[in-house]
């Protein structure tokens, strides 16, 4: 009799072991993108990947296409079902923008080409892979957190080599606001670890007066209880991080201060909205950048107070819809903060996207180190690179609930969201205009960043959040 019970128990353990794996290789077939890869910037010790990957026959290819004013829904569905061709998503923060599916197994290029030459389309672009950038005096606030003696970012009084001073002033900033739970900042990234003991008290919760999000290309018929943000991938609430770095993005934001444990983000206090686009090895595509900003603007529409996304990531590969939905965030009210790049190149010359786009509403972030210097692997531009910010050696949040060291101009750019989200904790009626004049009036003009930066100078939040 016992060894007839364990002998079921041991079957019916197989089974369900069995049927687990499968169904995670579906999950895993069914959300995997196609994809038109681009180069990457994720380290500092990986170079681009070429243009133009070759694609698994099983997937189908992907186009984004913005049809003219006036061109109806139905007259779209026409000309795709002529090409046979599918509408797989309306963007619906951008009139006229659709992603189509490919079904005749073409590549992106020869699908690109056919839209372009349709007299009814704007434009035509590939559905393009994106990776990740992954690399005082006077009153204050010091932080009683563990690590935060490495954070040199925050408080640099020359520790491990460093130059005494040349961090972003965090302390007399504080003094001023060490943040506020009002402020919500979307973190576009791998997702965040929202479990995380130094960031679960700063994580943004959809308000019950907020309904569920809804989209029409979404794959499930209900809407998605985003109770913490938005996973693209599976189109689900579900935004936990599985690469690490928009958890260590996270936590330079946001990381909760003064609870004796870990380290201090520049904000004590804030809500991070977690958005989860890329994948467990830090890929993601254009469409699905342009989802999640999407998910954003109708947030910020419905009611939640979402003025900040940080985009710690890029491409060299231009978008018309990606640009498009981050003027439209712009119109929103939204700031968009993003890395310049890894590349150790003049954006200028060679553009990052997206911290290149031209928009009233982006700010491009590259990375000095503890001596106030450009780092060896940040993009910088005169004109096209507007503020640096410390990027190199930087402790911060990672998976598990552990901390790890970092650099990056991915780095850089979540402190530049943060002091944007403090200006906002002590201004909350300031404009996206306002907020993005301030933030770029707001450095310490460094010797080594004139010539190379629009502003020539690091970000100082004491100067952000007490300026006019």
């Amino acid at each position: 009799m016992s060894r007839n019970v364990w002998l079921n128990i041991s079957i019916a353990l197989a089974l369900i072991l069995i049927a687990a794996f499968a169904g995670r290789m579906h999950k895993w077939q069914k959300n995997r993108p196609a994809r038109h890869a681009t180069e990457s910037s994720r380290s500092v010790d990986e170079g681009a990947a070429e243009s133009g990957a070759d694609e698994s026959e099983s997937q189908k290819t992907e186009i984004l296409v913005r049809f003219r004013s006036g061109v109806t829904q139905q007259a779209i569905e026409a000309i795709t079902s002529r090409l046979n061709d599918e509408v797989e998503d309306r963007i619906e923060a951008v009139d006229g923008l659709d992603v189509i599916e490919d079904e005749d197994n073409r590549s992106a290029d020869e699908v690109v080409a056919q839209y372009r030459a349709l007299s009814e389309v704007e434009y035509a672009e590939p559905n393009s892979e994106i990776k990740l950038d992954h690399e005082g005096a006077g009153k204050h606030v010091h932080a009683n957190d563990e690590l935060f003696y490495r954070q040199w970012g925050l408080f640099n009084h020359g520790q491990d080599g460093g130059k005494s001073g040349a961090d972003i002033s965090a302390m007399q900033a504080w003094a001023v606001t060490k943040g506020s739970s009002e402020v919500v900042v979307a973190v576009l990234d791998s997702g965040v670890d929202y479990t995380h003991p130094d960031l679960v008290n700063n994580i943004w919760t959809r308000p019950q007066i907020i309904k569920a999000y809804e989209d029409d290309g979404l794959r499930s018929e209900e809407p998605v209880d985003d109770v913490h943000g938005l996973n693209v991938l599976e189109d689900s609430g579900d935004a936990m991080d599985d690469n690490g770095h928009g958890t260590h993005c996270a936590g330079i934001i946001g990381a909760e201060g003064g609870n004796d444990i870990g380290i201090a983000g520049v904000n004590w206090t804030v809500r991070i909205m977690p958005l989860k686009f890329m994948d467990a090895d830090g890929a993601g595509t254009t469409k699905d950048a342009i989802e999640a900003i999407s998910y954003v603007i109708n947030r910020k529409k419905a009611g939640v107070n979402v003025r900040i996304i940080s985009a710690s990531w890029g491409s060299t590969i231009k978008s018309r819809a990606l640009e498009d939905v981050i003027r439209k965030a712009g119109a929103e009210g939204i700031l968009f903060v993003a890395a310049a790049g890894n590349a150790s190149s003049d954006n200028d010359v060679k553009p990052h996207y997206p911290a290149s786009y031209d928009l009233n509403n982006v700010i491009s972030v590259a990375a000095v180190n503890r001596n106030d210097e450009l780092t060896a692997f940040s993009n910088y531009g005169a004109t096209s690179v507007h503020i640096a910010a410390p990027g190199q050696q930087i402790v911060s949040t990672w998976l598990q609930h552990g901390f790890e060291e970092k650099q990056g101009t991915s780095m850089a750019t979540p402190f530049v969201a943060g002091v944007a989200a403090l200006v906002l904790a002590a201004n909350p009626g300031i404009s996206v205009d306002e907020l993005r004049a301030r933030l770029l009036k707001s450095v310490d003009p460094l010797p080594p960043l004139k010539g190379k930066i629009m502003t020539g100078g690091r970000i100082n939040a004491f100067k952000a959040v007490t300026s006019q």
